[in-house]
């Protein structure tokens, strides 16, 4: 598929996802979403994908909404009713079931932050200029980010981000556990691939479910997960791939696994 904002590339196991957009510091608008939400529903139905790296061109990761249109930059969605939800039928990289790093390689602001907070984990560059600058104009931050910033950071912190809006540097962010790793920004796209790759050894049904458990364990009780596990555990434990898992350990070669995440996993829902 031929995309406008992004480049979608394969290196390997890994699919990478970047902005393209430097001219404009990758700023985000409708064709952006859809086009992201199209390129990782692409990388989810590739079986020789097996995790998923977004980044951006240029000096940001993503530098917030697209202003051209002044002053009705976030008028005109959906509905102006509290209760309704423009982002259903959106693909984000918490939706599919490979694993999704952000490789923040400069700044990144408003959507620029909440939408890496929806990726698994996170990398940045050390002087990465960070904010959720939402409320400096005049509006609220989305994507789940009241609670996923602080799960990540804890309330104290997420308080302090997300109602000053204040920016902060990607080492602030590693400090705070927004992100796992700060690094030169010229490393920060090698640290992710090299991550990236790891999944290779991974079985992707395991993955694809234990992915699935940990963003239903962000609203589940330790007894409803312990209830979750069990059933899971048993299923797994008689496939193809925990019996592939064990030989190639114990004949020290590389796993050669057999099931698909599109095609062989349960039903998590």
């Amino acid at each position: 598929m031929t995309y406008n904002t992004l480049n979608y590339d394969r290196n390997g196991t890994t699919a990478v996802l970047t902005f393209s957009r430097p001219e404009k510091m990758n700023t985000w608008n409708q064709t952006v979403a859809g086009e992201l939400s199209l390129a990782l529903t692409e990388a989810n139905e590739d079986d020789r994908v097996r995790a998923v790296v977004i980044t951006g061109s240029g000096r940001a990761f993503c530098a917030g909404a697209d202003l051209e249109r002044g002053g009705d930059t976030f008028a005109g969605r959906d509905s102006d009713r509290p209760d309704s939800d423009a982002s259903i039928g959106t693909v984000h990289p918490c939706d599919i079931d490979k694993p999704v790093i952000a490789a923040i390689n400069g700044a990144a602001v408003g959507v620029g932050m909440t939408y890496p907070m929806l990726c698994d984990i996170r990398y940045a560059a050390a002087d990465a200029k960070m904010g959720f600058v939402f409320v400096r104009r005049g509006m609220i931050p989305e994507l789940a980010a009241h609670l996923l910033v602080q799960r990540a950071a804890g309330f104290s912190n997420a308080a302090d981000l997300l109602m000053s809006g204040r920016i902060f540097t990607g080492a602030e962010a590693a400090q705070m556990g927004i992100v796992s790793e700060a690094l030169p920004a010229d490393q920060v796209l090698d640290r992710a691939l090299r991550h990236a790759d790891e999944y290779r050894l991974t079985a992707p049904v395991s993955v694809a479910i234990t992915k699935r458990l940990l963003w239903q364990g962000l609203h589940t009780s330790m007894q409803d997960m312990l209830r979750k596990e069990g059933p899971l555990f048993a299923w797994v434990g008689n496939q193809p791939d925990a019996r592939e898992g064990i030989l190639s350990f114990v004949e020290k070669r590389e796993p050669a696994w057999q099931m698909s995440a599109n095609r062989d996993k349960p039903d998590l829902s």
